[in-house]
């Protein structure tokens, strides 16, 4: 995931409904590879209606390297975007971040049926639950 989540947002702005979900889905391909071993229970975030797993990797320098993964490939994209605004942060920054206000931009709730957007801000609190635990 090279592009910043300013240069997503530019271009998904230009793309008809298609596109914005062709996107979504090469978001989602992008992401790291996450082990089948750490798709557990303990990782698994709940009320989403698709599986999602997001699993933390405290770095040497203190930051958090989210690995993720869903079996569903528009939710895939949703977690790798949510994973725009965080990976590679300090727990704090993280904590103090805006995750929601950040991907407020893309629409997501207009573009995506309800029950593909009902779990992100249940990956956001996962995510910032994580935070605050390895704070």
């Amino acid at each position: 995931m090279a592009d910043t989540l300013d240069d997503i947002l530019a271009e998904y702005e230009f793309l008809d409904a298609d596109d914005r979900y062709r996107l979504l889905i090469d978001l989602g391909r992008a992401l790291e590879p996450m082990p089948d071993a750490l798709k557990t229970d303990a990782t698994l975030v709940r009320g989403c209606s698709a599986s999602v797993w997001v699993y933390p990797v405290r770095q040497e320098d203190g930051r958090l390297h989210f690995l993720a993964d869903s079996n569903a490939a528009i939710t895939k994209g949703i977690i790798a975007l949510v994973l725009q605004t965080v990976q590679d942060r300090t727990p704090g920054e993280i904590v103090a971040g805006d995750i929601a206000g950040a991907l407020a931009p893309f629409g997501l709730e207009k573009q995506l049926s309800s029950n593909r957007t009902q779990g992100i801000p249940n990956m956001i609190a996962l995510i910032r639950a994580t935070a605050e635990r390895m704070a």
